[in-house]
């Protein structure tokens, strides 16, 4: 994952000035449109725009939407490369790993600081929920799921993503108590079942009621 104050390929020191203001540009526009519109409707063309760039440039930084917003966040790994890990010990104990994963992630106070400052850069602290939110279904939620071959694939990935971002959000930006004091491990024991009873294809989803019950 490229990092937000190294540019992506080499450069030479007289164009070390011009490129960190380019960089700098593009995390700011790039919070401020996370923020108010949300990361599946952000573009790069867009970020691109509202930096006063132009998309070559914004790509040549940023290889993609995903690598915009963890730099906009400083997150302290990258979500995408971590999907493989996850899934590799195999669906036992899956649940487990990605709650422990999502807090170890969300736990850096780098990455708190930056989501408050996208928070503040244009958003509310709703939609800059969603923008993770969207981030992390896209990025890690969807891939597991289909990985993994759930049936309800949709509704499975939409109700974990919610689960873990509602968990976060209670822990480290409202910090609800006594969720916020718990340990990792406790929140883990808590809630990995939970994920894990989604992520299993053998554990059926609730089906919905009809209108005559």
């Amino acid at each position: 994952m490229p990092d937000a104050d190294q540019p992506a390929g080499g450069t030479d020191s007289a164009n070390a000035p011009h490129d960190a203001d380019a960089r700098s540009a593009l995390v700011d526009a790039a919070r401020a449109l996370f923020a108010s519109s949300g990361y599946a409707r952000t573009t790069m063309k867009g970020v691109a725009a509202a930096a006063g760039v132009a998309p070559e440039v914004a790509r040549r930084y940023y290889r993609n939407k995903g690598d915009l917003f963890a730099a906009a966040v400083r997150l302290p790994t990258d979500p995408a490369s971590a999907v493989p890990a996850l899934l590799a010990p195999g669906i036992e104990g899956l649940g487990d790993r990605l709650v422990r994963f999502m807090l170890t992630t969300l736990d850096d106070p780098q990455t708190r600081a930056d989501l408050l400052a996208m928070m503040r850069a244009g958003g509310t602290a709703y939609s800059s929920t969603r923008a993770l939110q969207e981030y992390v279904e896209s990025t890690i939620i969807d891939r597991i799921v289909a990985a993994v071959g759930v049936p309800d694939a949709r509704m499975r990935g939409a109700l974990i993503s919610s689960y873990l971002i509602g968990i976060a959000t209670g822990r480290y930006a409202v910090r609800i108590e006594p969720l916020a004091s718990a340990s990792d491990e406790h929140v883990v024991r808590m809630v990995g079942p939970v994920i894990q009873s989604l992520l299993d294809p053998r554990v059926p989803l609730a089906a919905p009621r009809s209108e005559s019950e």
